[in-house]
C-alpha cells in the first residue's frame, strides 16, 4: 500500500526540523546512501538546518534535480553555486552531482546524467513545486515518461526566476532537468511547498486527477511521498 502523508506546519523552520528528523532516522538505519537535492528559496531554511545539525553526509552521494544551461558553476545564479553556498561548502558529501551547465553536447550531457542516476538509485528526493505545478523543470505538458532532458522554461517560470537576475536578458531560457520518470524512481519523495502562490499546485496534488498539465499530480502514483506544507 502506498504511503502518502501531508504534514501541516506553521513555518519553514518547523518543516526544516521535520526534514532533519527524517534524514537522521534514515542515516541511522543505513537507508540513506543517495540523496536527491533541490534548489530555490524553499530549500534555504532546510539546508541551514542541516548545516547547523550534527548529521554526517560524508558517505552520502548527492544528485541535484537541475541546472541552467549556459551558466558556469562559478556564476552566482547557477544551481552549482547555490548548492556550494548553502550546503556543500559546509557539509561534506561523498560525492556531489549537478548537470554541467556549460556542456557543449546537450544530448550527451543528458544521457551521462541519466546514466549516473541509474547507477546510483535515489533513496530520497527533495522536491519543491512551481506555481504552475512543475517539479524540477518539468513544465506543464512534460511527458510522465521523460528522463533527464533539456527543458524550455515557460513564461511563468521565467517570471518567477527574474527576481534572482539583475538583467532579464541574462535569464537562461533552458535548463537540464531530471525527467519525471527519473524522479519517480526515488524510493521516497519529500515535497516542500510554502505560501499561497503554491496553493493551486497543492490542491491539484490533493485532487483526483493525474494529468501532465499539472506535473505534480504524478506523485499520487509514487509509493512513498511526504508533503510538508503551510497550506491548509
Amino acid at each position: 500500500m502506498a504511503f502518502f502523508e501531508v504534514i501541516h506546519v506553521a513555518n519553514q523552520q518547523e518543516a526544516a526540523t521535520i526534514v532533519q528528523d527524517n534524514l537522521e532516522k534514515d542515516l541511522k538505519a543505513n537507508e540513506l546512501n543517495v540523496l536527491g537535492l533541490a534548489t530555490g528559496s524553499t530549500m534555504i531554511p532546510i539546508y541551514k538546518k542541516l548545516v547547523e545539525s550534527s548529521l554526517d553526509f560524508s558517505e552520502v552521494t548527492a544528485f541535484n534535480l537541475d541546472e541552467y544551461i549556459g551558466l558556469a558553476p562559478t556564476n552566482v545564479n547557477s544551481y552549482a553555486y547555490f548548492m556550494q553556498e548553502h550546503l556543500f561548502a559546509h557539509k561534506p558529501f561523498k560525492e556531489t552531482n549537478i548537470p554541467n551547465g556549460k556542456a557543449h553536447d546537450l544530448d550527451a550531457e543528458c544521457a551521462r546524467y541519466e546514466s549516473q542516476l541509474n547507477e546510483h538509485p535515489l533513496d530520497i528526493q527533495f522536491l519543491g513545486v512551481g506555481e504552475n505545478g512543475h517539479i524540477a523543470f518539468n513544465e506543464p505538458g512534460t511527458s510522465f515518461d521523460s528522463v533527464t532532458h533539456v527543458a524550455q522554461l515557460t513564461d511563468s517560470t521565467l517570471g518567477v526566476n527574474s527576481q534572482y537576475f539583475d538583467d532579464e536578458e541574462e535569464i537562461p531560457q533552458t535548463a537540464f532537468t531530471m525527467g519525471i520518470a527519473s524522479i519517480m524512481k526515488a524510493k521516497k519523495i519529500i515535497l516542500l511547498a510554502f505560501g499561497e502562490k503554491k496553493r493551486p499546485a497543492i490542491e491539484a496534488l490533493l485532487g483526483d486527477a493525474i494529468t501532465e498539465e499539472w506535473p505534480i499530480t504524478i506523485l499520487k502514483n509514487h509509493p512513498h511521498v511526504t508533503v510538508i506544507t503551510d497550506i491548509k
